[in-house]
């Protein structure tokens, strides 16, 4: 059975998750991650107060306070081993 994604319709709470953990793993400089993400996410993740405004000609973003904390607990959670 062939399920285009275009069929489907993406959660995108899951798909925020994710990319905020990938950000995680992409850490430099204390609180910095690159933002080779899709910018509706990453625009998303501003809206909640997790990383600082991405609309700039930098190549990284700045996680907030809140969003480095949850992007630790999200990265384990979905990509630690157990």
């Amino acid at each position: 059975m062939d399920v285009s994604l275009a069929a489907m319709e993406p959660d995108t709470g899951k798909i925020d998750a994710a990319v905020l953990a990938l950000m995680y793993l992409t850490l430099h400089d204390g609180c910095r991650a690159w933002k080779s993400f899709d910018w509706d996410t990453t625009d998303r993740l501003y809206q909640q107060g997790l990383i600082e405004n991405p609309a700039n000609k930098t190549k990284s973003v700045v996680l907030t306070e809140r969003g480095l904390a949850e992007a630790k607990r999200l990265f384990t959670e979905l990509f630690a081993k157990r």
